[in-house]
């Protein structure tokens, strides 16, 4: 809104200034919120002079450097001396998008250089509230079929115990399984924490963890059958989830208990 009251609101009449500022005053109050020149002036128009740019503003933008989550997780990894800071590298690990849904980061549970290490696939709704991995339904009946053959994570003899973690610390949304880009930049993690917990036997519970350490998937196939990774033997086994979803098949669970007794016996 112009300053159109019949007045001179150029200010240059005879006007003290009191007489000025009452004015002003009185023309603000009217919703007065510029003042007009001599000339007309289009607001509307549209400038005939191009706008010029700045030489900065003209160039292009600098590239972006992309961050590499493997490499990145691969570095964390390699610098991470015990389990101890391998938790804490992979607390502020960035890249991985999982860990903005989960409640809580899910390490381990057992005992650190028991001869056996159980790698699970990923933490579902009892172990993100409780900060531990098999906790749930599944993870009663896992320490029932260990119990079955003198084993237990609360053992105080490495020999009767056990070390217990997941390939994903965190969980996915609605237990999903982890994705293959997920997979990749958390097996550098797994592949440290399977070398400083030394166990003298991997136990792969499940698909994602056969998918992520064998590069194959099919468990039902898998079980049961010796392999090696990483200098570990590494034996595939149903997962406890699987076996409450298919009771029959706890007689195929029975028999790869029996085979790792047999080998731990050696």
């Amino acid at each position: 809104m112009g300053c159109k009251a019949g007045y001179d609101c150029s200010m240059n009449g005879d006007l003290d200034w009191h007489l000025a500022r009452v004015m002003l005053e009185w023309q603000s109050e009217m919703g007065v919120d510029v003042s007009m020149g001599e000339q007309p002036v289009d607001r509307f128009a549209v400038s005939a002079e191009p706008v010029k740019q700045s030489p900065a503003s003209s160039q292009e933008p600098a590239p972006q450097i992309q961050a590499d989550p493997v490499a990145d997780a691969r570095a964390a990894a390699e610098a991470s001396a015990d389990l101890q800071s391998l938790q804490q590298a992979m607390s502020v690990y960035p890249h991985c998008e999982l860990r903005l849904g989960a409640r809580s980061l899910v390490f381990c549970d057992g005992v650190p250089g028991a001869r056996v290490m159980i790698l699970g696939e990923a933490p579902g709704r009892d172990e993100d509230r409780q900060g531990k991995p098999f906790v749930g339904r599944a993870g009663q009946l896992l320490d029932r079929m260990l119990a079955a053959i003198d084993l237990d994570r609360r053992a105080s003899s490495k020999d009767q115990a056990v070390y217990i973690t997941n390939v994903s610390p965190w969980r996915p949304p609605q237990n999903r399984d982890p994705r293959a880009d997920e997979i990749a930049m958390l097996m550098p993690f797994v592949e440290r924490h399977i070398a400083l917990a030394k166990p003298e036997v991997l136990v792969l519970m499940g698909n994602t963890p056969c998918q992520a350490v064998l590069k194959r998937r099919g468990i039902t196939r898998l079980r049961g059958q010796w392999t090696q990774a990483f200098d570990v033997p590494v034996l595939p086994m149903l997962h406890p989830a699987y076996l409450l979803r298919n009771p029959a098949a706890k007689r195929e669970a029975w028999a790869d208990l029996l085979e790792l007794r047999a080998r731990l016996a050696q």
